[in-house]
């Protein structure tokens, strides 16, 4: 008996211990680094590794490793790769993650180990509503957002009729609600098209045209790859010609070099751009130009806000990373400088943040690039905060 009463006593010893700081961080990132969308991958993975040069390598001040792990454009294997860095690689974050059907699939190995998940991409709307959870964060937006600024644009522009098509997974799906949410003029068409194998749109483009009377607008969602060939085909179909081409996420600069003349003119909303006159945010550019040798996209910006906003959490608890409550209050306040200039999250953990016009340009180099025309939403939060229960 007695020498049963000495282990638990022992062992109670060790659970009500005072908590440690650690003396390393350890961050998986989850990304496409093959493939056809390895471009976007490749803009993630160098924003990383320039934030930690900013940090001088180090989370918190500590010594940190991150470990990259390719999700292969994917859902099984990016589910895969998140449980090897959660039960093999026992990271202290996870963060990344490019597509919403591959975070939807991998989110619940790292959930369910109380792992902090950093999305630096994806916002499928599960996510912010019911099945918000206290160990998710974001560091992009909801899907809908974005959409929802194009939709204020063109209310705010008299638009009256537009065609719709985006392709067939969640984020796509997001994409369309979030647009029909805002936009208050008819939808004279919508579509949702095969992902990722569609590759020709010649059908879709036929439609419209054939439509009466004619689409003021169309409104279309097409990242990466997909993007550069959409955004062709449009102008070489010859309705850019007929019908203005209103985007998001289709074009910026892992598109816009293959693009080329196709995507001039074209405009969409978007929450960062690299252009936006703030000194974190001219420090990141410049610097990534420099390192690198090429514009930082939105999915780099959103990357290098990932390693600052866990960088701001570990200071703040002294790198007593153990004591999770600490943790989440401490990346809820969200203190550390963005690239954005300004951003504070919901109660669902998603960032209120601005939405702003751009339009493609050229560049001063005989490129393509893209400037803020002006500001569509101020501090606009998510459709689904206020379905999520956490109350903070």
């Amino acid at each position: 008996m007695k020498i049963r009463i000495a282990v638990a006593v022992a062992a109670l010893a060790v659970f009500s211990a005072p908590s440690h700081a650690a003396d390393k961080i350890k961050i998986g990132f989850v990304t496409t680094l093959t493939k056809a969308p390895a471009i976007i991958g490749k803009h993630m993975q160098d924003a990383v590794e320039l934030a930690l040069d900013h940090l001088d390598r180090k989370i918190g001040g500590l010594p940190t490793e991150v470990v990259y792990k390719d999700d292969e454009f994917d859902p099984e294997i990016g589910k895969l790769r998140a449980e090897e860095l959660v039960k093999r690689d026992r990271v202290d974050f996870v963060a990344g993650f490019i597509w919403s059907n591959v975070l939807l699939q991998a989110r619940h190995a790292v959930l369910r180990s109380e792992t902090f998940l950093i999305s630096s991409n994806a916002g499928p709307h599960e996510l912010a509503g019911k099945e918000c959870s206290p160990y998710f964060f974001s560091t992009s937006w909801q899907n809908d957002q974005t959409p929802e600024a194009m939709g204020k644009y063109l209310n705010d522009n008299a638009v009256k009729r537009v065609f719709v098509i985006s392709p067939n997974y969640p984020a796509g799906k997001d994409m369309v609600a979030g647009f029909k949410r805002a936009y208050k003029g008819e939808t004279s068409g919508e579509v949702l098209t095969p992902w990722p194998q569609h590759n020709d749109w010649s059908a879709e483009f036929a439609r419209i045209r054939a439509i009466n009377p004619r689409p003021e607008a169309v409104f279309a969602f097409y990242p990466g790859g997909a993007g550069i060939n959409f955004v062709k085909q449009y102008a070489q179909s010859g309705l850019k010609e007929l019908i203005p081409l209103y985007t998001v996420f289709t074009t910026d600069s892992t598109t816009l070099r293959a693009q080329g003349d196709a995507a001039l003119g074209i405009q969409s909303t978007m929450f960062w751009g690299p252009d936006l006159p703030n000194e974190t945010n001219a420090k990141f550019v410049g610097d990534f130009k420099k390192k690198y040798g090429y514009i930082p996209s939105f999915y780099a910006a959103q990357s290098y806000d990932s390693i600052m906003l866990i960088d701001s959490a570990v200071r703040a608890v002294k790198g007593k990373i153990e004591d999770k409550d600490a943790v989440r209050a401490a990346l809820r306040r969200a203190d550390f400088k963005t690239v954005r200039g300004f951003m504070r999250f919901n109660t669902n953990h998603f960032p209120i943040q601005n939405f702003y016009l751009q339009e493609v340009v050229k560049a001063p180099d005989g490129g393509f690039d893209t400037r803020i025309k002006g500001v569509v939403l101020n501090a606009h939060a998510d459709a689904y905060g206020k379905e999520c229960p956490m109350k903070w």
